[in-house]
């Protein structure tokens, strides 16, 4: 069997275009992430997270100014501690505060930062306390009802 310089090239070609493939299918459902900046971590504790995963974007104003890096459960106050990573070019004020955000009506869960008004900055290693936890789709349908059916039967009496 002949095999010529085209078919190398060709195969080369292929491989290329796959692992151009697998990286922004990768990229797309925020499963990679090439960071070759800096930043700080700072952690936030909420009483609900709903739907939140790591990776998900910390947003001010619309913009991405870090990553959720990671989650966990805090056993002795019963909290969700949120882990963030921030990017170093953007501080915010340290009575910042914190929400749980969801884009458009079933859409990814984020985390939304609403500037505060003090001089000094967070830093690595803070801790925001002023959280907003995440709205649950489902509380929301349970309180309706319940407020329906108390309108209900407080009707009839």
């Amino acid at each position: 069997m002949q095999h010529s310089k085209n078919d190398i090239w060709v195969g080369l070609f292929v491989l290329l275009g796959a692992a151009a493939l697998v990286f922004l299918a990768l990229q797309s459902a925020n499963l990679l992430q090439l960071n070759w900046r800096s930043g700080y971590t700072i952690t936030a504790r909420f009483d609900n997270i709903g739907g939140l995963k790591p990776q998900a974007a910390v947003r001010s104003a619309g913009v991405v100014v870090g990553r959720v890096q990671s989650i966990g459960f805090d056993d002795t106050t019963y909290q969700a501690r949120v882990t963030l990573d921030m990017d170093k070019r953007y501080v915010f004020p340290k009575d910042s505060s914190l929400k749980i955000l969801t884009s458009g009506l079933l859409g990814d869960q984020y985390i939304g930062i609403e500037a505060g008004f003090e001089e000094a900055h967070l830093a690595e290693g803070d801790t925001v306390t002023a959280t907003q936890s995440a709205v649950v789709l489902e509380n929301l349908i349970g309180q309706f009802l319940y407020g329906k059916a108390e309108e209900g039967s407080g009707a009839k009496k």
